[in-house]
């Protein structure tokens, strides 16, 4: 086995998923990751773990949301009893064909998300990491060959994460006691919002790996303002270009889409929180330094801003500050590479992708 595969699976199970002895973990993922779960597996097994190998298909889950019926999808109780027994959960990435559910309805998606939401809120109780093996499909999608795609995805993992969360450290600091961020990027995004009270995260090799962004929640009924997001999301099996939001008093009142539109729309009529932002991220990770339609690595990319819309994470809302709750989580980016700023409280912390503790960062660049 490549020993790159051997060194994922050590930083999936003890530092991030934090393994020990007696745990219950749930192992997922396609055929195609296989030998990660392989080396996952077998590391749990040496720390006295209990695990349960999940080999799911992309296929499968296809053919059975295009048979039921949409008045039919009902919460899973089976799946729910499943996670609700389990301390741990390390899920991997690695599809045969990443559209392989393009052609499954919005509305049944957007369905069984709501219906499963006890679910997702029992797996972010949880020890949980989701990681990604690369595959000739992820590969074919970033428009690499396969060694070359490797080569990327395990240099933006296998790292020295202790180095990567001191160096995020600093613009943790700037955040913390922050109230008005206001990030702007040449003449289509123009947005402020507060994020008083709130936790800012340090992500270095905790629930996502490869990890490499800090984050936190808006207060989300202060957004406003216009976001063009200049990279495609791929939601629901497909690609959504050009996606645009304008927010009033927190909400999105109109947002339009070059391609795929619907899909766009489908998200934002989830519930009522689907249409508040729910994460403010700013990508760190300079290995990760080509846009790939892999959200797990792209919303870490250097020089770029990811804005959520829907469900907060529970750890980035302060107690004072009300949680913006949703069955959606859609990470959207903007780069901001050129022509951008960040202000916090009135001063430039980031032009043009370089920060404030950045050797070449120019405040009127």
């Amino acid at each position: 086995m490549d020993s790159r595969i051997r060194e994922q699976a050590d930083v999936l199970v003890e530092q991030c998923a934090e393994i020990g002895e007696g745990d219950n973990v749930i192992v997922s993922g396609e055929p195609p990751s296989e030998d990660l779960l392989v080396a996952v597996a077998e590391r749990c097994g040496e720390l006295g773990a209990t695990v349960d190998v999940s080999m799911g298909s992309d296929r499968a889950h296809r053919a059975y949301m295009r048979a039921v019926d949409t008045d039919d999808i009902e919460l899973n109780e089976m799946g729910l009893a499943k996670v609700t027994e389990a301390d741990a959960m390390i899920n991997v990435r690695g599809q045969r064909n990443m559209t392989e559910t393009s052609d499954v309805p919005p509305e049944k998606t957007q369905k069984r998300r709501a219906e499963n939401k006890p679910i997702q809120q029992q797996v972010m109780d949880k020890r949980w990491v989701l990681t990604q093996f690369p595959t000739p499909s992820g590969a074919q999608k970033a428009e690499m060959s396969t060694d070359a795609y490797e080569e990327f995805v395990w240099s933006a993992i296998n790292k020295d994460w202790d180095a990567v969360r001191e160096h995020q450290a600093q613009l943790v600091d700037i955040l913390e006691d922050a109230d008005e961020v206001h990030i702007k990027s040449g003449d289509t995004t123009d947005i402020r919002m507060s994020i008083a009270g709130n936790v800012v995260k340090n992500d270095a090799a905790e629930h996502n790996m490869p990890g490499g962004e800090v984050f936190t929640a808006p207060r989300h009924e202060t957004v406003e303002g216009e976001v063009l997001f200049d990279k495609p999301v791929m939601a629901q099996g497909r690609e959504v270009n050009g996606a645009r939001l304008v927010f009033e008093d927190g909400k999105v009142v109109e947002h339009s889409a070059e391609k795929n539109e619907e899909v766009l729309t489908s998200l934002l009529d989830t519930d009522d929180g689907s249409r508040y932002l729910g994460e403010l991220g700013i990508g760190m990770n300079r290995d990760i330094d080509r846009f790939t339609y892999n959200m797990l690595f792209d919303e870490k990319m250097g020089d770029t801003v990811h804005l959520a819309i829907g469900m907060a994470y529970e750890d980035t809302v302060g107690e004072e500050n009300e949680r913006n709750d949703s069955a959606v989580h859609t990470d959207m980016i903007v780069d901001m590479s050129e022509e951008s700023y960040i202000e916090v409280d009135g001063e430039t912390i980031q032009r043009n992708g370089t920060f404030v503790f950045e050797e070449g960062f120019d405040p009127e660049a």
